[in-house]
């Protein structure tokens, strides 16, 4: 079965960098990728997956299936550029490498059960179609998840962070006749609550303010009568986060009678968890990965920033794995250098091998069904 596997992938390989081709070529944005997402529709429609369009009524996602029943084994796949800056992060060579692997599982799936299942998740890392997908529990019903991306290096699966997304307005009453009250700006209870947090993080080390944006505010009291900002509070663990939210809300609202402003607190995406790698499922795709050829694998590589697969990971059993598409040691990612080298001929050897290695894990939990009994177990 596994050099079944291997042998079809090498059949469609130009397909695969075709794909990536496409994506390359034709950009697009965060849940504006009509294009991309139709194009990796009839792919799959060519070879005969089940399609359900605008899936969890995300215009661009999609979810496709080949075969019946359980064990449920999806790959996630991500298709969004950067607004003007192309690619710079690799997902054309993201959505390859789980659309080669989800093909490649499909072609074995007839004669060993299951199903493998291909998720269009449109959006960014952090804010996802993922997040609402988890939201609205649509994969509770998956048995294993794979999240494959590119990278300047090989790494297992390792965490990320948690976020919450916190948005302030604060409405001012510009007419006010106090004097004394008068004297404060927007400006003045902003800088105050940043610069107040900014000073206790420092003593926890494990938490931070992330990405602030500040709109409409003055340092001219009573110029606004509404402003606004945005900022994300990040923790290595989402309960941690919690107790960050609830302390800047009730700060925040302290100041409303001292600056006569009027404060509303919301989020203004949904919260990231943090990543919870299923080190058993990651042991065994690390295993296959080498034998598939990527030999130098780093140990796990834990992202500074919210992840939406870290949603799914406190349901699914998932990993995040890091597979290098350059071998200069002088390119960083996200950049436009790094765009680059997804059209090289290292990274498209590197898409396969990952591709045969996600798809023969896929394989090897239908097949032994104590490998999947020993993933779950570990999530729970």
């Amino acid at each position: 079965m596994r050099q079944k596997i291997i042998s079809y992938l090498s059949t469609i390989k130009e397909d695969i960098y075709n794909l990536s081709k496409y994506l390359y070529d034709n950009p697009e944005t965060s849940y504006k990728e009509y294009k991309g997402c139709s194009y990796i529709i009839n792919m799959l429609k060519n070879h005969d997956f089940e399609i359900q369009e605008n899936y969890c009524n995300i215009p661009t996602s999609f979810y496709a299936k080949y075969g019946s029943g359980h064990p449920k084994i999806c790959y996630i796949c991500k298709y969004a550029s950067t607004e003007n800056a192309g690619h710079i992060f690799g997902n054309n060579v993201n959505a390859s490498i789980s659309t080669a692997a989800a093909l490649g599982l499909s072609k074995v799936i007839s004669k060993i059960g299951g199903t493998v299942i291909l998720l269009g998740c449109p959006g960014g890392y952090s804010n996802g179609a993922e997040l609402i997908l988890t939201k609205e529990k649509c994969l509770d019903d998956i048995d294993i998840i794979f999240a494959p991306h590119c990278d300047i290096s090989n790494a297992e699966s390792g965490t990320s962070m948690a976020t919450i997304p916190i948005k302030i307005v604060y409405n001012q009453d510009i007419n006010t006749n106090n004097k004394e009250i008068g004297k404060f700006s927007s400006l003045d209870a902003y800088l105050y609550i940043f610069n107040t947090f900014s000073q206790l993080l420092k003593l926890n080390n494990s938490c931070y303010i992330d990405a602030v944006s500040i709109s409409n505010a003055s340092s001219c009291a009573n110029s606004h009568s509404q402003s606004g900002a945005k900022l994300y509070l990040t923790a290595t663990k989402i309960t941690e986060a919690k107790v960050l939210e609830k302390t800047m809300g009730d700060f925040v609202k302290s100041l409303s009678g001292i600056m006569n402003i009027t404060p509303e607190i919301s989020l203004f995406e949904l919260p990231s968890e943090e990543l919870l790698t299923n080190k058993s499922l990651s042991r065994i795709f690390t295993h296959n990965l080498k034998e598939c050829g990527i030999i130098n694998i780093d140990p796990c590589k834990n992202a500074t920033y919210g992840l939406g697969i870290g949603a799914i990971s406190h349901v699914t059993p998932c990993i995040y794995p890091s597979i290098a598409i350059t071998n200069k040691s002088l390119i960083s990612c996200p950049s436009t250098a790094f765009a680059l080298e997804t059209q090289t001929d290292f990274c498209k050897s590197n898409i396969i091998r990952a591709a045969e290695a996600l798809a023969i894990t896929g394989l090897d939990i239908i097949e032994k069904q104590d490998l999947l009994k020993e993933i779950i177990v570990e999530l729970k």
